[in-house]
Order: C-alpha cells, then sequence, then structure tokens
C-alpha cells in the first residue's frame, strides 16, 4: 500500500493533500531546497505555506534546537521559568514597536489570533468584532467566524457576533476599479455605515490581515489600516493586525505588515515563519489588553524550550542578515520578471517582497480561471518549483519562498513560472 493510500486509510477526507494522485513526500530540504521520496529536487517558493521562513537546514537554528535537547529538557509548561521563552518574549517586545507590550506564546497562527480575539472582547466587555470579507483567521470556532472565505469556513456555530467589511480586491466586488485614495474613502465610509446601522455600539475590534493570504495575497492600499483607525479610536475599538503570513520583513518594505499603513495595532498576531517549521505562534500587544484575562489561563506547549531556542536563532538570523532587505531586492526581480509577462491568462501580478500572488483569468471576462491555475501549479512541479494556491475562487498562485532566496534562485523559478504559464496560456487558446 503506498503512503497516499494509508494517508487516506487514516486521515479525514478534508484534509487536502497538492498534486491528487501524485501527491508528493518531502523527504530532505538544505536552503531553498527540498527533496522527495524519488531523489527529485525542486525549489521551493511557497515555504511549507510561508512558514520555512529561514530555509532548511540552517546550521544556526539546528544548533540551537540541538543545544536545547541536549539538554534533556524539551518541556517544563509555564508554570517554571522558561529563559528561551522570556528571551524571545523580549526580543519581539522591542521589534513590536509597542509600548510596554507584553507577549503570550501559543502553538500556532490559529490560537494566536484565538487568543487576540480573547483578550479584545474581555476588556471590550462585547462579543462583537470586525472582520474583513475574504480574510483567513484559523480554523478554531472564533477564529473560523472572522474568516471570510467560504472554502473555510466548516460551522456556522460561533461564540463572537461578527460585522463584515468590504474586501479590497481590485478585480471584482464593490472595490474594483477603485483607485487608491477612492478605495480607502469607500472602505472608512462602509466602516462608518456598519458601525451605524448592523453593530450593538459596542464593538471590541476589527481584525485584519494587512496582506490577506489564503485570500490570495489581494492588499488594500497603504494606509487603509490608518484610515480605518481614525474610525475605530473615535469609538474605543481595538486594532489586531494579524501578521501571521506578513511578520518578520517578508514583504521587505517593512518588518510588519501593517507598518505600510503608519499605525501602530492594540495587538499583534504571529506564526509560521517565526518557528523555521517548529510549532510557534504568539500575541504581543499592550499591556492593558493583553492583560484583560480574569481567570487564570495559560498554553501547556506554547513557547516550550524546544520551539523558543528555534524561535530566538531565527529572530536573530532574521536580524542579523537582514532578510527584510533580502526581501526587497530579491522580490523585485521576481515582481519586475512577472510583471513583464503578457498572457491573457494572467489576470493580475501583485504582491510585495517575497509575497506574491498571480492570478489567472479568462480571457476577455475577468471571470477566475482555476482550471488554467492548477495546470500552471502542476507545471512548475513538473519544471522543479514548489509554488501554492489560494484566492477566494482558487485562481491564485501564491509564492512566499524563505527570505534567504538568492537573485539567481529567484531568477531560474521566474523562468519555470514563465514557461508554465506560457504553456498553460497557449493551451487556453486550443481549447
Amino acid at each position: 500500500m503506498s503512503l497516499l493510500d494509508r494517508h487516506r486509510a487514516v486521515m479525514p477526507t478534508w484534509m487536502p493533500v497538492y498534486y491528487g494522485d501524485d501527491a508528493l513526500e518531502i523527504v530532505a530540504g538544505s536552503g531553498r531546497r527540498v527533496t522527495d521520496a524519488a531523489g527529485r529536487s525542486y525549489l521551493d517558493f511557497f515555504g511549507g505555506v510561508l512558514t520555512t521562513m529561514v530555509g532548511y537546514d540552517i546550521a544556526e537554528i539546528s544548533d540551537a534546537v540541538r543545544a536545547q535537547v541536549g539538554t534533556g529538557v524539551a518541556h517544563t509548561s509555564t508554570l517554571y521559568l522558561i529563559r528561551q521563552q522570556v528571551e524571545l518574549a523580549e526580543k519581539i517586545a522591542r521589534v513590536s514597536g509597542i509600548p510596554d507590550a507584553r507577549v503570550f506564546f501559543t502553538n500556532s497562527g490559529t490560537e494566536a489570533n484565538e487568543s487576540a480575539l480573547l483578550f479584545a472582547t474581555n476588556l471590550r466587555r462585547s462579543n462583537q468584532i470586525l472582520a474583513i470579507k475574504n480574510g483567513y483567521h484559523g480554523r478554531t470556532f472564533a477564529t473560523m467566524a472572522v474568516t471570510g472565505h467560504r472554502s473555510w469556513s466548516s460551522s456556522s456555530l460561533s461564540p463572537l457576533t461578527v460585522h463584515w467589511l468590504a474586501s479590497a480586491d481590485r478585480l471584482r466586488g464593490r472595490m474594483a476599479g477603485l483607485s487608491d485614495s477612492d478605495l480607502i474613502d469607500a472602505a472608512v465610509d462602509d466602516l462608518r455605515e456598519v458601525l451605524a446601522t448592523v453593530s450593538a455600539g459596542d464593538v471590541a475590534g476589527l481584525i485584519a490581515e494587512p496582506i490577506q493570504g489564503v485570500g490570495g495575497f489581494v492588499a488594500g492600499p497603504d494606509g487603509l489600516l490608518g484610515a480605518y483607525r481614525k474610525v475605530l479610536a473615535e469609538h474605543g475599538i481595538l486594532l489586531i493586525a494579524d501578521e501571521v503570513q506578513t511578520g518578520w520583513g517578508r514583504t521587505g518594505d517593512h518588518f510588519w505588515g501593517h507598518q505600510a499603513h503608519g499605525v501602530t495595532p492594540d495587538l499583534i498576531t504571529f506564526a509560521k515563519g517565526i518557528g523555521n517549521g517548529f510549532a510557534l505562534g504568539g500575541v504581543v500587544g499592550r499591556a492593558e489588553v493583553m492583560n484583560a484575562v480574569p481567570a487564570i489561563s495559560f498554553s501547556t506547549f506554547g513557547g516550550n524550550p524546544v520551539s523558543a531556542a528555534a524561535g530566538n536563532a531565527v529572530l536573530d538570523y532574521v536580524l542579523s542578515h537582514d532578510l527584510q532587505g533580502n526581501a526587497k531586492r530579491v522580490g523585485a526581480v521576481l515582481l519586475d520578471g512577472l510583471r513583464a509577462l503578457s498572457y491573457d491568462i494572467l489576470g493580475e501580478v501583485r504582491g510585495r517582497g517575497l509575497m506574491i500572488g498571480l492570478e489567472f483569468t479568462r480571457p476577455g471576462t475577468g471571470e477566475p480561471d482555476p482550471v488554467a491555475t492548477l495546470r500552471v501549479f502542476d507545471l512548475c512541479r513538473a519544471g522543479g518549483l514548489l509554488v501554492g494556491k489560494g484566492g477566494l475562487y482558487g485562481n491564485v498562485i501564491r509564492i512566499g519562498p524563505p527570505l534567504t532566496l538568492t537573485e539567481e534562485e529567484a531568477r531560474e523559478g521566474l523562468a519555470i513560472l514563465a514557461d508554465a504559464i506560457a504553456t498553460a496560456d497557449a493551451e487556453s487558446r486550443i481549447s
């Protein structure tokens, strides 16, 4: 029995596996490349869903983890002091830009967002949350409730009352075709209308991704969150920045995605890249908000000694090697190259730094084309490149490689992408 057959025999049907009957088992990795069970090497432009942020087999990270494991202490719980956790919290508090910040560690982005929602609703004594359509925040009841993406909303049950704001999608919907300034004005009007009509007046917070990850790397114009914040401040409503995918310099221009909007959130959630594959997430925020939990609470495994050791090594590496600057430089190579392509099926190239989305549409209609997207996705693998998929309609190729990607590797991946798009475009003309 194949590994895929064994997987299907014991895993739930709703857990997707890329490439269907030709599913991939990754058995080794080095730098920005991985090797499958058949011995074939691939350039990785997805990093385990933007999680292997520094790359594979990075000595500084591996050594830090081995040193902690070598002590024999993998877990103690936060009922005891954990030096690695405290040191990492100090670093994250410093880079957060939030005065007198507090940090709470979790195991994942979902749990981080769940925690942020807990803090905000406790402080404000309200279960009302503002969320943005097409956003994704996790798979638990509260985070699923604030996820505006039908494919990922598997239950209507929720502890929250959610009020929805319009997505900043430029290709379709109420914001389609608007200039940056007009979109910001329309978004602010939408926020004011929602607060005046469907809320009960005591909304706890707005949770927003600076760039919508699962939603296909859709982003509003710079300054949008800042414009929202001015309205929120009039009502005492908190701002939660979901930086699970956008944090740690991935956007190139800024260390945090929200910094493009000239705003300091009350809470910032993080995960994925900070662990570089080890389970690590958390929330950093204003002490007043973080402390607003009227009962004892902790995370059994969040910030455990091994994951925290990895996190310390990752953050040190990101800062000492200026991976934010590398994301800006190498991301420009990819974005410039992709924007120079001209194919009927390529509806839009968007992104920032090493967070890039390619939206595929049916020529002449602008309608989403998930079939062409899947074809490009498969052709990339055939060419030796791993990419991701996403978007509300499954028609976006997502590119989020390790931030250590070199310019040479960027050009190598760009050539594979260009060939895949050209082939899929030609095939669409025949069909």
